[in-house]
């Protein structure tokens, strides 16, 4: 089966595309992958992820499996406005990072004819959708939802299982925080 992929380049309109998964799911290669492209056909990309998420880089947006591009870091989604007057593709990691105003600058960006790409977990560690995605998911043209594998038993996984104990809902973190668990072995710390 051939999967559907959109068109390289908006053509007298822009969308907003999403890739979204739990942790360890190839969201952010994703994304490398497709900006990456864009950049081969010599189009205008832009990349941006939050201040927060500093784990592997400071100034790229980086992969678990060690991939990497180069970012801008922004404090908030009103920032990208600031850095993308002459870009074609935007390319967005992180996006549970950002607040909801991440909704209004994509689709801002998007009616401005851009093609926007947002990667982001779908749901926290406790498997409840992680605000702004599932309002990005709503209004997006193309929608990606990346799978990974569960560390106990090899099924498909799409939760995000954190390691350590802690209340906090956001908690940067990478294999020392967190792991892949499908729907049966996936549980709530107390």
């Amino acid at each position: 089966m051939m999967e559907f992929q959109p068109h390289a380049m908006p053509n007298n309109t822009g969308w907003i595309e999403v890739i979204a998964g739990c942790m360890f799911s190839g969201k952010t290669e994703e994304l490398i992958r497709r900006l990456r492209r864009a950049k081969i056909a010599k189009q205008n990309v832009k990349i941006f992820k939050p201040k927060i998420d500093i784990r592997y880089s400071v100034g790229d947006i980086v992969s678990h499996s060690e991939q990497s591009m180069p970012s801008i870091l922004v404090e908030n989604a009103k920032e990208i406005l600031d850095y993308v007057e002459n870009a074609q593709v935007i390319g967005i990691d992180e996006a549970q990072f950002f607040n909801s105003e991440l909704i209004e600058i994509c689709n801002k960006l998007a009616n401005d004819g851009k093609r926007v790409i947002v990667a982001g977990l779908d749901m926290d560690y406790r498997g409840i959708p992680f605000e702004p995605m599932p309002q990005l998911l709503a209004v997006a043209e193309y929608i990606t939802k990346t799978l990974a594998i569960c560390v106990n038993c090899g099924n498909p996984a799409d939760k995000t299982q954190r390691k350590i104990v802690s209340s906090e809902r956001v908690l940067v973190g990478a294999a020392d925080s967190y792991e892949a668990r499908c729907r049966k072995c996936h549980y709530i710390p107390e």
